[in-house]
């Protein structure tokens, strides 16, 4: 799967195992994925790979096809649905407030990251609610509930949540 990706587009989707793997990738997988760009692919010496990618596009299974040694599926685009303009401020606002509030006991050194990180997807609601996500969400359900949201307001919300309750503990 990996070499035929190399050695054409540079892409790959990625989902999520649900359960544990059957021969039925609808009952097993998460019906939302996403198309990644590889960035950075090497090889290890057990014949696996260490990849980094660059998210492109949420999608949504919508076949599994059985012409391939490997899963593979046709795909629709998994479309966001954006937060009104006149909402967006206090939303971001709001999921600032929660993540700044939860950091307080960091050394200032590592908030100063982490606000220069969500000041580069800022421009993005929908990247920033992912980027919020990867970074502060541990529970693979939560994060997957939060992938296939699409409602970008929503998403938003279920961070805001998940990071007033989790207990971030002190870093010093």
């Amino acid at each position: 799967m990996l070499d035929d990706a190399l050695e054409s587009h540079c892409m790959i989707c990625v989902g999520t195992l649900t359960q544990n793997e059957t021969e039925d990738p609808t009952e097993c997988t998460a019906k939302t994925g996403t198309i990644g760009l590889i960035r950075v692919s090497k090889e290890q010496e057990d014949g696996g790979s260490n990849l980094i990618l660059h998210g492109i596009l949420r999608v949504d299974f919508t076949n599994w096809l059985e012409e391939n040694e490997y899963p593979y599926a046709t795909i629709e685009p998994s479309p966001s649905i954006p937060i009104p303009e006149y909402e967006i401020d206090q939303v971001k606002a709001t999921l600032h407030d929660a993540l700044y509030l939860a950091l307080k006991n960091f050394p200032d050194t590592i908030v100063d990251r982490i606000k220069k990180s969500l000041a580069q997807a800022d421009s993005s609601s929908s990247a920033l609610a992912d980027v919020v996500a990867q970074q502060f969400v541990v529970d693979p359900d939560k994060r997957r509930e939060l992938l296939a949201e699409p409602d970008i307001k929503k998403r938003f919300e279920m961070l805001t949540r998940e990071i007033g309750q989790e207990d971030w503990g002190s870093a010093n």
